[in-house]
């Protein structure tokens, strides 16, 4: 073992280790509880191992005894007198075992890790109590939920025409990824088969994800009313009631129920009639 002054600059060493763990391991769960990068959160948890293999390597290196001691082994018992200075030796105050601060330090460094370790097990967990399916199923538009803009503007019946497409979103979700949806007005005496959400005086609102892979369907034909997906060229027939027509896609686009507002403007009555996007829900 080192000289009594070398073994307080390596006990103050080893705090310090275990310090530089201990805010490691908290800057991780910081990190990963605020979403923030995750070259950081790997730096902090690296931090947080390392301080605890430095404090951990000088501990044994300048406290503990060191070096090879080869003695005959006795075949008789150490006296009572000797043993008792020898439990004394390991678990008195000043035993490199139990020297004072170095078990704490150590302590609060571990109980950090344990707790940062916390933070990812519980991504593991669900979100919520509901089924996966169901979750996947379920989209922000419900009864009276109103279609606004990408700006967030409330759409009237009279911001859609037989021009184009407007794209629609529900009111507070317009960043939602299964939410977006098209709106436009068709002549309902060209409607060979009814909307699936129906139509109010020709205006109808179908999912905007394609149901193959979940592209945007932004491309509008007005001559024949159909709508088109840029990814794989799936065609969808709104005249009748937006089935595939060409293309991968194998579902139609789901459609979103609609009716005018005590305000004037458009709000859903309820969900889509089908889940949006890739029909992997098609199978039962």
């Amino acid at each position: 073992m080192s000289r009594p002054e070398h073994q307080g600059t390596a006990s103050r060493l080893i705090v310090g280790a275990f310090t530089v763990s201990t805010l490691g391991a908290v800057g991780f769960a910081i990190t990963y509880v605020t979403g923030g990068q995750t070259q950081l959160a790997g730096v902090s948890l690296a931090v947080a191992f390392a301080g605890l293999a430095v404090g951990l390597a000088i501990w044994s290196r300048r406290l503990l005894p060191t070096g090879g001691f080869v003695e005959e082994h006795e075949p008789f018992a150490s006296p009572p007198a000797e043993r008792g200075l020898a439990a004394r030796a390991l678990v008195g105050g000043e035993s490199p075992v139990r020297r004072r601060g170095l078990v704490g330090a150590l302590g609060l460094a571990l109980s950090a890790l344990a707790v940062a370790a916390l933070f990812p097990l519980r991504s593991l967990l669900p979100a919520s109590r509901q089924r996966p399916e169901q979750t996947l199923r379920r989209t922000p538009w419900g009864p009276g939920v109103r279609l606004v803009t990408a700006e967030g503007r409330p759409v009237r019946p009279a911001d859609v025409t037989t021009e184009s497409t407007l794209a629609v979103f529900p009111e507070g979700h317009t960043t939602a990824g299964d939410a977006p949806a098209f709106a436009v007005r068709i002549d309902p005496e060209r409607l060979r088969d009814r909307p699936p959400a129906g139509e109010l005086s020709g205006l109808v609102v179908y999912s905007l994800l394609c149901t193959h892979a979940g592209c945007p369907v932004r491309l509008y034909l007005k001559g024949t009313a159909q709508v088109l997906c840029p990814c794989h060229q799936s065609a969808f027939d709104l005249l009748a009631a937006a089935r595939p027509i060409a293309g991968p896609a194998a579902r139609p686009l789901p459609g979103l129920p609609i009716e005018v507002g005590p305000d004037g403007f458009l709000r859903a009555t309820g969900d889509f009639t089908a889940a949006p996007g890739p029909g992997f829900w098609s199978r039962q």
